[in-house]
């Protein structure tokens, strides 16, 4: 009798299933996109602009969900292998009085989770769960095959139900527990997961040899022609894609070189739109026609004239401040162009002019600082320089530098020797496992990066040999066979 029982929870530890889910029919793939919807709201990497880490983490767990809900939906599929996943989640009020819902004063925080379902409805279930997001709109979605008034439903428990092993035993159910426990010791032990997907990386790795030999000898070939200074590429495309690219930048140089030469000098970026980037890199939108890159190459003696006037800019800034050094860190500030830095440079500039904060002239020399647009009260960063929001109140800026200046420069000092350590370790990293290449992702900081090799070094670890390795928050194969694996892997038991 008990066979045609099933526990209600089946891998989602921690989390209860509504009872309707005992009732529903499985999700089509459009019908899960949109019970998603509230997740990829609180996680969407175009909210987070102001935020580099955070957004590149987002985008990476995006496409790694994404092929999973595509693999559930393939017919015949049996069983995926546990993926670990992690989020910011955007921090909102959803009970505000005016309907709608704001950012709350934390900003975002970070989840992580792990699936192992086998069903698009437990797994969205399980990702809204887990995100502390609302599954109430779910059952509209969901047609139940048995429809039961409300509360002749709330008599069924929601307790999770806890079988004896022998249950499992006769039916031939698998024992969630069980699997859970596979699951901790397979993502959390470092050495299982190079046992098991290093002979894939290497296949891979070696598969992609002649393309990554074909896109050095584009980009040096192209670095010639035009005498630039560097060609780099935003997100992590595939060698293939950016083999693509670069051909589609060769023919436009055959047919337009006069224009190219333009560029000489300049750093060349593949990125989602075309323009010139603040700190003066040629940005090559790649979902644009070579009508558009055209008309940017023949555009770039203006934005050179632009860019002139808005290192002055900084300069006029830099006085009006004791000296302090406004800088633009790519891996920590938001993409702008170089417009949209003019623009928010020039407002800050107009407020400090009227205000005329008195800073003793070159007090400040050797500090940095960054402008943000998201932000009203100034911070002071780990890494030493100052967080100044355009909108900050001029009396309380003076305050704030002035009183953090010295931490500033701790910070900045001990910047450099974390640097200096991190890139000790990576090249004792790389000489000690013979890597080809070892790099990291932007959003891994440097105490992050220094924590990781330290203990990298304490093992013995054959898969690496002539491997890419990349130090990331997850881990992964690429599709070009670099293996990425999280700055805090665990080695042994799993900490639950």
């Amino acid at each position: 009798m008990f066979c045609h029982l099933r526990p209600v929870r089946r891998l989602c530890p921690g989390k209860i299933f509504p009872y309707w889910f005992l009732y529903s029919r499985a999700l089509s793939g459009a019908e899960a996109v949109n019970a998603l919807r509230p997740f990829y709201f609180a996680v969407h990497p175009d909210f987070f602009g102001q935020h580099p880490r955070e957004r590149e983490v987002n985008e990476n767990s995006l496409k790694r969900l994404s092929a999973y809900l595509e693999n559930l939906q393939k017919p015949g599929f049996k069983s995926l292998k546990p993926t670990q996943l992690m989020f910011y989640v955007r921090e909102t009020d959803q009970n505000s009085s005016d309907g709608q819902e704001h950012f709350s004063t934390s900003g975002f925080r970070a989840v992580k989770f792990t699936l192992h379902t086998r069903d698009l409805l437990s797994t969205v279930l399980y990702i809204l769960n887990s995100c502390s997001l609302s599954i109430e709109h779910i059952q509209s979605l969901n047609t139940n095959v048995h429809s039961q008034p409300l509360k002749e439903a709330t008599r069924i428990s929601d307790r999770p139900i806890k079988w004896d092993k022998s249950y499992y035993s006769f039916t031939g159910f698998k024992d969630p527990d069980e699997d859970l426990e596979q699951v901790w010791r397979m993502e959390t032990t470092l050495t299982s997961w190079l046992d098991n997907n290093g002979k894939s990386a290497v296949k891979k790795l070696k598969n992609s040899l002649p393309l990554r030999k074909e896109l050095d000898r584009l980009k040096d070939e192209l670095s010639h022609q035009l005498q630039l200074s560097d060609i780099r590429w935003q997100r992590s495309w595939g060698i293939a894609h950016r083999c693509s690219q670069l051909h589609s930048l060769g023919r436009l140089a055959q047919q337009n070189l006069e224009s190219l030469k333009n560029a000489k000098g300049c750093t060349i970026i593949f990125t989602d739109r075309s323009g010139m980037s603040a700190v003066g890199h040629v940005m090559l939108g790649t979902m644009d026609v070579h009508h558009h890159w055209t008309k940017l190459f023949e555009r770039l003696p203006s934005y050179f004239d632009l860019q002139r006037s808005l290192m002055l800019l900084e300069d006029q800034i830099s006085c009006l401040l004791g000296g302090i050094q406004v800088v633009y860190i790519e891996e920590l500030q938001p993409v702008l162009t170089l417009e949209e830095y003019y623009s928010l440079l020039d407002v800050f500039y107009n407020r400090l002019l009227k205000s005329r904060i008195p800073f003793h002239p070159r007090s400040l020399r050797g500090l940095q600082m960054i402008l943000n647009s998201d932000r009203y009260a100034p911070s002071l960063h780990e890494l030493g320089h100052f967080n100044i929001p355009i909108l900050c109140d001029p009396a309380n800026l003076q305050w704030f530098i002035l009183t953090k200046a010295q931490q500033a420069r701790e910070n900045m000092k001990r910047k450099e020797e974390l640097k200096v350590i991190e890139n000790e370790l990576m090249q004792a990293s790389t000489k000690k496992f013979s890597l080809e290449k070892f790099y990291k992702e932007p959003s891994v900081s440097s105490i992050q990066m220094v924590d990781c090799c330290k203990r990298l070094l304490e093992q013995s670890l054959p898969y690496l040999q002539g491997m890419h390795l990349c130090i990331s928050h997850f881990y992964s194969v690429m599709q070009d066979g670099d293996l990425c694996i999280p700055w805090n892997w665990k080695n042994g038991e799993a900490i639950k």
